[in-house]
């Protein structure tokens, strides 16, 4: 019952910060360039009635990174925002990750710090495109399982969306943010859904 509890607060305090961070947004639109901060992760009912659903061992989240080979910028801001730009809660994409899958298995009461299991990250992709009729963006990472130092799951995990994008800032600008960060749960949601996943968490 308190594990319900919390998590409902966590989804209402999510939703009033989306609120504040789309208005956040639209003053930027009508009033020019700005840089724009994004909230920090909060637990989705989806995600974590996934979890729940499934018979998992508790894990514990180790290092996210960006990928060797990628620019440097790519992991601290983003741009493709007609000038604004967003960046990470805690000045990472990749950390931006790491605490969305966090949040997801602290409210599944699947989260520990001394587990043997560890799930490990690798930035490969994040963009954004508010462009003048339609929107895009991509998040991409490769996805590492180690079982008492013995990897067990390997996969890059790609979400991507695309949406009716306008040639106004105001409108553009609020879906844009929206929906590049929409895409953290949905490649949090896909790697939940993994078959390989669900192997390499299950109880041995």
């Amino acid at each position: 019952m308190k594990d319900d509890r919390t998590m409902i607060h966590a989804l209402l305090s999510s939703r009033a910060t989306a609120q504040r961070l789309a208005l956040v947004v639209l003053l930027a639109a009508l009033t020019g360039c700005a840089s724009v901060k994004m909230p920090a992760p909060a637990p989705s009912a989806a995600n974590a009635e996934k979890l729940r659903a499934t018979k998992l061992v508790p894990a514990q989240v180790g290092s996210f990174k960006l990928a060797a080979g990628k620019p440097a910028e790519m992991d601290t801001t983003l741009g493709g925002l007609r000038g604004s730009s967003l960046s990470p809660a805690g000045g990472s994409f990749a950390g931006q990750l790491r605490d969305e899958i966090a949040a997801e298995l602290t409210a599944a009461g699947l989260l520990d710090s001394k587990s043997k299991i560890v799930i490990e990250g690798q930035l490969t992709d994040s963009m954004v495109d508010a462009g003048m009729s339609t929107g895009k963006g991509r998040l991409a990472a490769k996805i590492q399982i180690k079982r008492e130092g013995k990897t067990v799951f390997d996969k890059e995990v790609i979400a991507e969306s695309t949406w009716e994008s306008s040639f106004v800032g105001a409108i553009a600008l609020p879906a844009a943010i929206n929906q590049y960060g929409a895409l953290y749960k949905t490649l949090v949601g896909k790697l939940f859904d993994d078959a390989d996943f669900k192997r390499a968490l299950a109880s041995q």
